[in-house]
Protein backbone atom coordinates (compact mmCIF):
# COMPACT_ATOMS: atom_id res chain seq x y z
CA UNK A 1 0.00 0.00 0.00
CA UNK A 2 1.66 3.45 -0.69
CA UNK A 3 1.99 5.83 1.73
CA UNK A 4 -0.02 8.45 2.22
CA UNK A 5 -0.08 11.94 3.76
CA UNK A 6 -3.43 12.45 6.13
CA UNK A 7 -4.54 15.18 8.03
CA UNK A 8 -7.15 14.80 9.91
CA UNK A 9 -9.12 17.77 12.24
CA UNK A 10 -9.97 17.13 15.63
CA UNK A 11 -7.27 14.22 16.73
CA UNK A 12 -6.88 14.86 20.29
CA UNK A 13 -9.87 12.78 21.97
CA UNK A 14 -12.69 10.37 20.20
CA UNK A 15 -12.75 8.77 16.83
CA UNK A 16 -10.36 11.47 15.01
CA UNK A 17 -7.53 10.22 17.49
CA UNK A 18 -8.71 6.70 16.76
CA UNK A 19 -8.35 7.61 12.83
CA UNK A 20 -5.11 9.03 13.27
CA UNK A 21 -3.72 6.28 15.38
CA UNK A 22 -4.85 3.57 12.84
CA UNK A 23 -3.38 5.70 9.51
CA UNK A 24 -0.30 6.00 11.69
CA UNK A 25 -0.08 2.11 12.37
CA UNK A 26 -0.54 2.03 8.57
CA UNK A 27 2.43 3.52 7.79
CA UNK A 28 1.00 7.37 7.05
CA UNK A 29 2.17 10.63 8.08
CA UNK A 30 -0.43 12.53 9.35
CA UNK A 31 -0.85 16.37 10.63
CA UNK A 32 -3.49 16.19 13.69
CA UNK A 33 -5.65 19.42 14.22
CA UNK A 34 -5.78 20.59 17.92
CA UNK A 35 -6.86 23.47 19.50
CA UNK A 36 -3.98 23.58 22.48
CA UNK A 37 -0.35 23.61 22.96
CA UNK A 38 -0.90 20.47 25.60
CA UNK A 39 -3.02 18.76 23.05
CA UNK A 40 -0.15 19.19 20.04
CA UNK A 41 2.79 18.22 22.50
CA UNK A 42 0.42 14.70 23.48
CA UNK A 43 -0.59 14.20 19.89
CA UNK A 44 3.02 14.51 18.61
CA UNK A 45 4.32 12.06 20.86
CA UNK A 46 2.55 9.55 19.54
CA UNK A 47 5.32 8.94 17.07
CA UNK A 48 7.14 8.21 19.60
CA UNK A 49 5.70 6.41 22.57
CA UNK A 50 5.92 2.96 22.69
CA UNK A 51 2.51 2.22 21.92
CA UNK A 52 -0.54 3.59 19.75
CA UNK A 53 -4.02 3.54 20.98
CA UNK A 54 -4.29 3.75 24.68
CA UNK A 55 -8.21 4.35 26.17
CA UNK A 56 -6.47 7.40 27.48
CA UNK A 57 -5.07 8.70 24.60
CA UNK A 58 -8.76 8.22 22.79
CA UNK A 59 -10.74 9.70 25.79
CA UNK A 60 -12.68 6.60 26.71
CA UNK A 61 -12.68 4.07 28.96
CA UNK A 62 -10.07 1.20 29.87
CA UNK A 63 -10.02 -1.70 27.85
CA UNK A 64 -8.55 -0.25 24.20
CA UNK A 65 -6.16 -2.39 22.78
CA UNK A 66 -2.78 -1.16 21.05
CA UNK A 67 -2.31 -0.92 17.46
CA UNK A 68 1.01 -0.09 16.46
CA UNK A 69 4.49 0.08 16.88
CA UNK A 70 6.29 3.70 17.15
CA UNK A 71 7.84 5.74 13.96
CA UNK A 72 8.92 8.83 14.90
CA UNK A 73 8.23 12.47 13.14
CA UNK A 74 5.12 10.61 11.02
CA UNK A 75 2.59 12.50 13.81
CA UNK A 76 2.45 16.13 13.17
CA UNK A 77 0.45 18.29 15.05
CA UNK A 78 -1.13 22.26 14.22
CA UNK A 79 -3.21 24.15 16.22
CA UNK A 80 -6.68 25.24 14.04
CA UNK A 81 -9.77 26.65 15.11
CA UNK A 82 -12.15 25.21 12.40
CA UNK A 83 -14.42 27.99 12.87
CA UNK A 84 -11.87 30.32 11.42
CA UNK A 85 -11.31 30.58 7.55
CA UNK A 86 -8.45 31.94 7.33
CA UNK A 87 -6.46 29.89 9.18
CA UNK A 88 -8.04 26.09 8.13
CA UNK A 89 -6.77 27.82 4.32
CA UNK A 90 -3.56 28.65 5.94
CA UNK A 91 -2.91 25.47 7.68
CA UNK A 92 -3.45 23.69 4.67
CA UNK A 93 -1.64 25.81 2.61
CA UNK A 94 1.24 25.21 5.03
CA UNK A 95 1.14 21.49 5.45
CA UNK A 96 0.95 21.19 1.17
CA UNK A 97 4.14 23.27 1.46
CA UNK A 98 5.85 21.72 4.26
CA UNK A 99 5.00 18.06 4.70
CA UNK A 100 3.76 17.73 0.77
CA UNK A 101 0.58 16.76 -0.70
CA UNK A 102 -2.32 15.24 1.05
CA UNK A 103 -3.89 12.34 0.02
CA UNK A 104 -6.86 12.20 2.19
CA UNK A 105 -8.33 15.06 4.52
CA UNK A 106 -10.73 14.19 7.05
CA UNK A 107 -12.90 16.90 9.03
CA UNK A 108 -13.40 15.04 11.68
CA UNK A 109 -13.93 18.14 14.40
CA UNK A 110 -17.25 18.30 15.94
CA UNK A 111 -19.49 18.05 18.79
CA UNK A 112 -22.79 17.12 19.78
CA UNK A 113 -25.40 19.62 21.14
CA UNK A 114 -28.17 17.92 23.04
CA UNK A 115 -31.62 19.30 24.10
CA UNK A 116 -35.17 19.44 22.91
CA UNK A 117 -35.45 21.60 20.11
CA UNK A 118 -37.95 24.05 22.29
CA UNK A 119 -35.45 24.45 25.13
CA UNK A 120 -32.17 25.23 22.65
CA UNK A 121 -31.29 28.76 22.40
CA UNK A 122 -30.89 29.45 18.82
CA UNK A 123 -27.42 30.68 19.65
CA UNK A 124 -26.37 27.14 20.44
CA UNK A 125 -27.82 25.49 17.05
CA UNK A 126 -25.56 28.48 15.34
CA UNK A 127 -22.64 27.66 17.07
CA UNK A 128 -23.55 24.03 16.41
CA UNK A 129 -24.02 24.56 12.87
CA UNK A 130 -20.89 26.74 12.98
CA UNK A 131 -18.34 23.94 14.18
CA UNK A 132 -19.97 21.21 12.66
CA UNK A 133 -20.98 22.03 9.16
CA UNK A 134 -18.96 25.35 8.27
CA UNK A 135 -15.97 24.48 9.71
CA UNK A 136 -16.08 21.04 8.11
CA UNK A 137 -16.75 22.63 4.83
CA UNK A 138 -13.51 25.11 5.16
CA UNK A 139 -11.86 22.21 5.62
CA UNK A 140 -12.88 20.64 2.86
CA UNK A 141 -12.99 23.36 0.81
CA UNK A 142 -9.11 24.42 1.65
CA UNK A 143 -7.82 20.97 0.50
CA UNK A 144 -10.10 21.00 -2.73
CA UNK A 145 -8.12 22.66 -5.07
CA UNK A 146 -5.00 21.33 -4.30
CA UNK A 147 -6.17 17.67 -5.19
CA UNK A 148 -8.05 18.89 -7.91
CA UNK A 149 -4.84 20.35 -9.66
CA UNK A 150 -3.46 16.97 -9.19
CA UNK A 151 -6.80 14.75 -10.10
CA UNK A 152 -6.47 12.60 -6.79
CA UNK A 153 -7.53 12.54 -3.34
CA UNK A 154 -9.91 11.55 -0.49
CA UNK A 155 -11.99 13.93 1.17
CA UNK A 156 -14.04 12.74 4.27
CA UNK A 157 -16.19 13.95 6.76
CA UNK A 158 -17.60 12.73 10.22
CA UNK A 159 -21.22 13.12 10.07
CA UNK A 160 -23.43 10.22 12.14
CA UNK A 161 -25.88 7.76 12.17
CA UNK A 162 -27.41 11.44 13.26
CA UNK A 163 -26.85 12.59 9.63
CA UNK A 164 -29.19 9.79 8.08
CA UNK A 165 -31.79 9.71 11.05
CA UNK A 166 -33.01 12.00 13.63
CA UNK A 167 -33.97 11.61 17.69
CA UNK A 168 -35.49 13.09 20.44
CA UNK A 169 -33.48 15.71 21.82
CA UNK A 170 -30.73 16.34 19.41
CA UNK A 171 -32.22 18.33 16.39
CA UNK A 172 -29.58 20.73 16.87
CA UNK A 173 -27.09 18.04 15.70
CA UNK A 174 -28.82 16.10 13.79
CA UNK A 175 -30.15 19.39 11.47
CA UNK A 176 -26.03 19.68 11.29
CA UNK A 177 -25.45 16.33 10.37
CA UNK A 178 -28.04 15.61 7.83
CA UNK A 179 -26.94 19.54 6.62
CA UNK A 180 -23.33 18.09 6.55
CA UNK A 181 -24.78 14.91 4.29
CA UNK A 182 -26.23 17.22 1.63
CA UNK A 183 -22.90 18.63 0.95
CA UNK A 184 -20.82 15.71 1.09
CA UNK A 185 -23.12 13.83 -1.67
CA UNK A 186 -23.25 17.04 -4.00
CA UNK A 187 -19.27 17.30 -3.99
CA UNK A 188 -18.81 13.94 -4.54
CA UNK A 189 -20.74 14.84 -7.58
CA UNK A 190 -19.05 17.57 -8.66
CA UNK A 191 -15.68 16.50 -8.37
CA UNK A 192 -15.79 12.46 -9.35
CA UNK A 193 -14.79 14.09 -12.87
CA UNK A 194 -11.34 14.96 -11.09
CA UNK A 195 -10.79 11.75 -10.04
CA UNK A 196 -11.43 13.16 -6.34
CA UNK A 197 -13.29 10.56 -4.05
CA UNK A 198 -16.07 11.80 -1.28
CA UNK A 199 -16.69 9.90 1.93
CA UNK A 200 -19.28 10.49 4.82
CA UNK A 201 -18.03 8.55 7.71
CA UNK A 202 -21.22 7.88 9.74
CA UNK A 203 -21.03 6.58 13.38
CA UNK A 204 -22.76 5.35 15.71
CA UNK A 205 -22.58 5.00 19.61
CA UNK A 206 -19.04 4.69 20.18
CA UNK A 207 -16.72 4.42 23.49
CA UNK A 208 -15.69 7.91 23.34
CA UNK A 209 -16.65 11.09 25.36
CA UNK A 210 -18.75 12.07 22.79
CA UNK A 211 -21.87 11.58 25.10
CA UNK A 212 -20.04 12.24 28.26
CA UNK A 213 -17.34 15.86 29.19
CA UNK A 214 -17.75 16.58 25.39
CA UNK A 215 -20.93 16.71 25.06
CA UNK A 216 -22.79 20.36 25.53
CA UNK A 217 -26.23 20.27 27.26
CA UNK A 218 -29.32 23.01 27.13
CA UNK A 219 -30.39 23.70 30.12
CA UNK A 220 -34.22 22.12 30.94
CA UNK A 221 -36.98 25.00 30.98
CA UNK A 222 -40.07 23.26 29.80
CA UNK A 223 -41.94 20.57 32.32
CA UNK A 224 -43.95 18.95 29.50
CA UNK A 225 -40.78 17.48 27.98
CA UNK A 226 -39.96 16.25 31.44
CA UNK A 227 -41.46 12.73 30.09
CA UNK A 228 -40.39 12.35 26.90
CA UNK A 229 -36.84 13.54 27.20
CA UNK A 230 -35.42 13.13 31.17
CA UNK A 231 -35.09 9.30 30.32
CA UNK A 232 -33.46 9.99 27.06
CA UNK A 233 -31.04 12.07 28.87
CA UNK A 234 -30.22 10.10 31.62
CA UNK A 235 -30.04 7.21 29.47
CA UNK A 236 -27.42 8.71 27.14
CA UNK A 237 -25.10 10.09 30.32
CA UNK A 238 -25.29 6.36 31.90
CA UNK A 239 -24.45 4.85 28.74
CA UNK A 240 -21.62 6.99 28.11
CA UNK A 241 -18.26 4.61 28.40
CA UNK A 242 -20.14 1.81 27.36
CA UNK A 243 -21.01 1.79 23.97
CA UNK A 244 -21.25 -0.49 21.10
CA UNK A 245 -18.43 0.32 19.04
CA UNK A 246 -14.84 0.02 19.32
CA UNK A 247 -12.96 3.44 18.27
CA UNK A 248 -9.52 1.23 17.21
CA UNK A 249 -11.75 -0.84 14.76
CA UNK A 250 -13.76 2.39 13.13
CA UNK A 251 -10.10 3.84 12.62
CA UNK A 252 -8.89 0.39 10.50
CA UNK A 253 -12.38 0.62 8.72
CA UNK A 254 -11.73 4.05 7.50
CA UNK A 255 -8.17 3.07 6.68
CA UNK A 256 -9.56 0.74 4.45
CA UNK A 257 -11.65 2.53 2.84
CA UNK A 258 -8.81 5.16 1.94
CA UNK A 259 -6.77 2.35 0.28
CA UNK A 260 -9.36 0.70 -2.38
CA UNK A 261 -9.76 2.65 -5.48
CA UNK A 262 -13.71 3.06 -5.17
CA UNK A 263 -14.49 3.77 -1.69
CA UNK A 264 -17.82 4.38 -0.57
CA UNK A 265 -19.70 7.04 -1.22
CA UNK A 266 -21.25 6.48 2.65
CA UNK A 267 -19.51 4.41 5.64
CA UNK A 268 -21.62 3.63 8.18
CA UNK A 269 -20.17 2.30 11.30
CA UNK A 270 -21.28 -0.28 13.62
CA UNK A 271 -24.32 -2.66 14.04
CA UNK A 272 -26.80 0.07 15.90
CA UNK A 273 -26.31 2.55 12.96
CA UNK A 274 -27.10 -0.23 10.70
CA UNK A 275 -29.96 -1.00 12.33
CA UNK A 276 -31.56 2.76 13.61
CA UNK A 277 -30.35 3.96 9.83
CA UNK A 278 -32.31 1.33 7.90
CA UNK A 279 -35.31 1.81 10.12
CA UNK A 280 -35.23 5.37 9.48
CA UNK A 281 -34.85 4.92 5.38
CA UNK A 282 -37.80 2.10 6.10
CA UNK A 283 -39.95 4.88 7.30
CA UNK A 284 -39.26 7.81 4.40
CA UNK A 285 -40.12 4.94 2.25
CA UNK A 286 -43.15 4.31 3.41
CA UNK A 287 -44.11 7.82 3.64
CA UNK A 288 -43.43 8.52 0.16
CA UNK A 289 -45.44 4.81 -0.99
CA UNK A 290 -48.65 6.17 1.15
CA UNK A 291 -48.37 9.96 0.24
CA UNK A 292 -47.29 9.03 -3.63
CA UNK A 293 -51.13 9.77 -4.83
CA UNK A 294 -51.22 13.21 -3.37
CA UNK A 295 -48.16 14.11 -4.48
CA UNK A 296 -48.62 13.66 -8.18
CA UNK A 297 -51.41 16.02 -7.91
CA UNK A 298 -49.51 18.71 -7.90
CA UNK A 299 -47.99 18.90 -11.27
CA UNK A 300 -49.28 20.97 -14.00
CA UNK A 301 -52.02 19.09 -15.94
CA UNK A 302 -49.97 20.27 -19.16
CA UNK A 303 -46.73 18.80 -17.89
CA UNK A 304 -43.04 20.75 -18.17
CA UNK A 305 -43.00 23.80 -20.37
CA UNK A 306 -39.49 23.15 -22.39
Amino acid sequence: MRKQNWLITGVSTGLGRAFAQAALAAGHTVVGTVRSENDLRAFEELGASEELGTAEQLGAVEGLRAVAEPEPGRALGRILDVTDDDAVASVITEVERSVGPLDVVIANAGYGLEGTFEETPLAEVRRQFEVNVFGAAATLRAALPHMRERRRGHLMAVTSMGGLMAVPGMSAYCGSKFALEGILEALGKEVAQFGIHVTAIEPGSFRTDWAGRSMTRAERSIDDYDELFTPIREGRQKASGNQLGDPVKAGEAVVRIASVDQPPAHLILGSDALRLVGTARTAVDEDIRAWEALSRTTDFAEGAQL
